[in-house]
């Protein structure tokens, strides 16, 4: 089938990408761990849903739903106990799976609980999953699946855009060429590698004409690393540079009121041993930073006043396409209420749910 906007312009539009009603079930960024000292509680709004995340005695961050079952006071207010919360208002206390384990003036506690959720810690930030049981892992770069890194948390922002239209950014190969006048020739080899997890992996050298491909050729011969791999349709981890020094970036995006996207960036590297070692991390995350501030200023410009609408799509834009159709089929859940939303292809014919995964598939 040829790639042209007659082959997958369609009246129906995708259920869940730039929905700014519905995510994707999956771990979401709450706050970085060192706004979160031990025995402190805070209160959150993680996509619509009010929260609250305190720390332990045990060190552990644990995440309840914000308001107290007996009168509806904010937890937030409350105090830490040990590894249990106590409420401000009538002293009602809950423990870290979110059941009452005292109230003062009774002496059994009524069988109630507060709904709590699935929290972790990894790369500096508190995850939240917003499901019952995690189904898969915490966002990770597939190779770094099992090496500790060193990790540089660099920048939080808000953005006008939805986080699905911010995300895609990172495989909207026309943009490099155009906004940062890069000579690359970007061509994406797709692989799934679970339900929530997408990878897409640079398959050229770039334009060999260039004087600055040309330089570099002098001193490494194979084709450069660009690699993006997506988790939850909110995490983007991108990984470039030769062989011998790979750098990763993360974007984990979340949706926020009225469709905008908050998010944090970090740079990562595989840790190397030896104070050297960690000192040339610690230079190379410097200068990245640097870089990447200048190199992204356009982009959040572009983002401010976007409103995305794929309307007519070219062979290039086939990896976000395949991104679209990889979101689509992830358990979504609605804004604020975390329930899951009906089915991606409800009140859909056949002919036309086939019409519409042909399209994006080619």
């Amino acid at each position: 089938m040829n790639f042209n906007s007659q082959n997958v312009s369609s009246n129906r539009k995708p259920k869940t990408f730039n929905n700014p009603e519905r995510f994707i079930e999956g771990w979401y960024w709450a706050i970085p761990s060192d706004n979160l000292r031990l025995g402190e509680v805070k209160p959150i709004t993680l996509l619509g849903r009010d929260l609250v995340i305190y720390r332990g005695k045990d060190r552990k961050a644990v995440t309840i739903d914000a308001y107290c079952p007996h009168m509806g006071a904010h937890l937030g207010e409350g105090k830490v106990e040990g590894n249990e919360l106590r409420c401000f208002f009538h002293q009602w206390k809950f423990d870290r799976e979110g059941f009452c384990v005292d109230i003062p003036c009774l002496d059994e506690p009524l069988p109630v609980k507060l709904k709590a959720w699935p929290t972790a810690e990894k790369y500096g930030i508190i995850w939240v999953w917003t499901g019952e049981i995690p189904l898969q892992p915490l966002p990770f770069v597939p190779e770094l699946e099992q090496k500790e890194c060193n990790v540089a948390l660099v920048s939080h922002f808000v953005t006008n855009c939805h986080p699905n239209v911010v995300i895609i950014n990172a495989i909207d190969t026309q943009h490099f060429n155009t906004v940062h006048r890069l000579p690359l020739e970007i061509s994406f080899e797709k692989q799934e590698l679970n339900q929530n997890a997408i990878t897409f992996n640079n398959t050229t050298r770039g334009r060999e004409s260039s004087f600055l491909i040309k330089l570099i050729r002098r001193f490494y011969k194979n084709a450069v690393t660009y690699s993006v791999c997506y988790w939850y349709g909110s995490t983007s981890m991108v990984t470039f540079g030769p062989d011998f020094l790979h750098l990763h970036i993360m974007f984990t995006l979340r949706l926020i009121a009225e469709g905008k996207t908050e998010g944090h960036t970090l740079l990562m590297m595989k840790k190397r041993q030896g104070i050297l070692g960690w000192l040339c991390n610690r230079i190379v995350l410097w200068l990245a930073n640097i870089l990447g501030q200048s190199f992204f200023k356009g982009d959040a410009k572009l983002f401010e006043k976007m409103q995305f609408n794929l309307k007519t799509p070219i062979k290039a834009d086939q990896p976000i396409m395949q991104f679209i159709n990889h979101l689509e089929r992830q358990t979504a859940l609605c804004w604020g209420t975390w329930q899951q939303t009906r089915s991606l292809y409800d009140g859909e014919s056949r002919e036309n749910r086939d019409k519409w995964r042909d399209a994006l598939n080619d």
